[in-house]
């Protein structure tokens, strides 16, 4: 099968699932043709996924397609972004019908739920990698950055964390029961929190996606702000499943472990009774911005200067 009836048969159906009429020309031209509505600012990221890196090798097509997706849409959500569409930049050593079947319908089902068009992209022969660039539109100036928090915000996450780190260790295991299911689901299934990002345009100070680990997250608003930040690891929302199957490591892998795709936001004290219910219920208050620089762990009954490094491609380790 070459190249073009690849296109033709497995991607350009998707381009029919649009996200917005925002995009006027899908696949099959040169470029595609975004428009921007008035009072729109265009939001867009990139994501690179190879294997053996950032997914298994012999990894499930549907399931990487669905977890590629979600994490470059994570990106729109952290900026309050509305989607719009999304290119994908596909590599691999062989089209094989079957593997590219199963691929389609995973982008197809998160492309659907996920309110988000294909727009185009590229094909070529390789090792497995893909990438996948995203583009929405925000009400003008009004995107939420990391650069924004001050001293005395909350900081708070959506959801729970730790739940893809602690998943991994059964990615290849025969181990069963809800509890690995419920953490497995959370590692092959991320949902963008969109809905959440675009209710935080005009109340969060500043926000981040948790990809790398809430510690190396949040640092980088500590950095791109010139603040700090005291976390209290007691708060941190954990689920009953990574509970009862780490232990004591569960804090660990909240505070470490990435592929979340949860929200780290920041926001003065005084917005936070003016939140909708349906949004503070999402959230989960564990610290507070401070104006001296580092970050800080308490609950423990002692604070500790806490290291904010986190996953870097081109280090040998976190």
């Amino acid at each position: 099968m070459g190249e073009f009836e690849l296109i033709q048969r497995y991607f350009r159906p998707l381009s029919h699932n649009r996200g917005s009429e925002a995009l006027v020309l899908g696949i099959g031209d040169d470029c595609a043709v975004q428009r921007i509505p008035q009072g729109r600012d265009l939001v867009f990221s990139i994501d690179t996924m190879v294997e053996g890196v950032h997914f298994p090798t012999r990894y499930a097509p549907e399931k990487l397609a669905w977890r590629a997706l979600a994490a470059a849409t994570s990106d729109l959500a952290a900026m309050g972004a509305n989607p719009v569409c999304f290119t994908l930049a596909l590599t691999l050593p062989e089209p094989g019908e079957p593997w590219l079947d199963a691929f389609a319908k995973g982008l197809a089902t998160a492309s659907k739920a996920f309110g988000i068009a294909l727009a185009g992209g590229d094909t070529t022969r390789g090792a497995l990698s893909l990438s996948i660039q995203v583009h929405g539109t925000v009400p003008c100036g009004e995107a939420i950055t990391r650069s924004g928090a001050q001293g005395g915000d909350l900081v708070c996450v959506s959801g729970t964390l730790g739940d893809a780190a602690g998943a991994l260790r059964y990615l290849d295991s025969e181990i069963g029961g809800s509890d690995v299911s419920a953490l497995l689901d959370r590692y092959h299934h991320p949902v963008p929190r969109l809905e959440l990002g675009e209710a935080l345009i005009g109340v969060a100070s500043a926000a981040i996606d948790v990809s790398d680990g809430l510690i190396a997250d949040l640092g980088h608003i500590l950095a791109s702000s010139d603040v700090g930040a005291e976390v209290d690891v007691y708060r941190l929302p954990l689920s009953s499943a990574l509970k009862r199957l780490a232990g004591e490591r569960a804090v660990e892998f909240a505070l470490h472990g990435g592929d979340d795709y949860e929200l780290c936001v920041t926001l003065p004290p005084g917005k936070w009774d003016e939140l909708d219910e349906s949004v503070r219920s999402a959230l989960t208050v564990i610290g507070r911005i401070e104006e001296r620089a580092g970050l800080r762990a308490s609950g423990t009954g002692q604070q500790e200067l806490v290291n904010l490094s986190g996953f870097d491609h081109f280090r040998s380790v976190k």
